[in-house]
């Protein structure tokens, strides 16, 4: 009967050992995962990506001068005239 016991717990550690490898790996599948969404992240909200694409797709440019109006805001009072 002891024998059997412990075959049965060598069995049930070895079951463990190898599930608990398992999340080990995909644990660090998901380390690289990030990583690697947190570098597209980064590339895909460039300046030079987004102006050219608000340019192009969306038909977007700068205004010009004559075109831009200034707001003046003063705290205590609200919106200048």
């Amino acid at each position: 009967m002891c024998a059997l016991g412990v075959v049965t717990s060598q069995h049930r550690a070895r079951k463990y050992f190898i599930a608990l490898q398992s999340e080990k790996d995909r644990a660090q599948e998901m380390e690289v995962e990030w990583g690697q969404l947190r570098l597209e992240l980064g590339s895909l909200a460039l300046p030079v990506r987004v102006e050219k694409i608000a340019s192009t797709q969306l038909r977007m440019r700068v205004p010009q001068g004559k075109q831009i109006q200034f707001v003046r805001i003063d705290s205590a009072k609200g919106v200048a005239p």
